[in-house]
């Protein structure tokens, strides 16, 4: 992972070092999010949807026909669940993230629409889960990153894709589906994986 994020970084530095002037721009909106599981037995499954948020600041720095878009995003991601006997629970989490987009910009007439896809790297600020029975009063659970069984693991990374409207005023609106690759939980016989749906507005400078 290391060697991936190091990688990532040299060929993103090398690529902007040629371009031209990047464009900044800052983008925020909501984030829908789930949790894709497996455990040992082979059996599958996805939790219910979280509604969350993500707010941040990108670049992108144009090339021939291809432009690169890092960005870094307070984002949240997690998980809503509830059982037959009427517990309800949310598993809510918060990661510092950075997504580099390689992105095709079609010309149109109110703008450009945009399209593309790269890896991401979130690294985990905060977790929590919060649980209520029947309606009744919530307990909330802080949770802890680490590598022990019962934490969850710090970094998680995968694939993101992007696409959106950006007009010649400056304002843009996107949605984006993060596909995490990164088991978030210590356990080797279960996997839980990221999954995010968002939908965003913006401005560029």
């Amino acid at each position: 992972m290391k060697k991936l994020l190091l990688s990532l970084a040299f060929a993103t530095l090398s690529f902007c070092a040629f371009a031209q002037v990047p464009t900044a721009g800052l983008k925020g909106g909501l984030n829908f999010a789930q949790i894709s599981g497996s455990d040992g037995s082979g059996g599958t499954s996805t939790s219910g949807t979280l509604t969350s948020f993500s707010v941040g600041a990108f670049l992108e720095f144009a090339g021939d026909g291809v432009a690169i878009q890092p960005g870094l995003f307070y984002t949240g991601k997690g998980s809503k669940s509830k059982t037959n006997s009427g517990i309800s629970s949310s598993l809510n989490l918060r990661y510092l993230q950075l997504p580099v987009n390689f992105v095709i910009n079609v010309p149109a007439g109110f703008g450009k629409l945009y399209i593309g896809a790269g890896p991401y790297a979130a690294y985990g600020l905060s977790g929590k889960v919060e649980s209520s029975n029947n309606g009744g009063t919530p307990s909330t659970t802080n949770l802890s990153f680490g590598q022990y069984s019962g934490q969850l693991k710090r970094m998680d990374y995968g694939a993101q894709g992007i696409a959106g409207l950006r007009f010649n005023t400056g304002f843009l609106i996107g949605v984006n589906y993060d596909l995490g690759l990164a088991n978030i939980v210590n356990n080797a016989s279960v996997k839980s994986k990221n999954r995010v749906l968002g939908v965003s507005v913006g401005v560029t400078f």
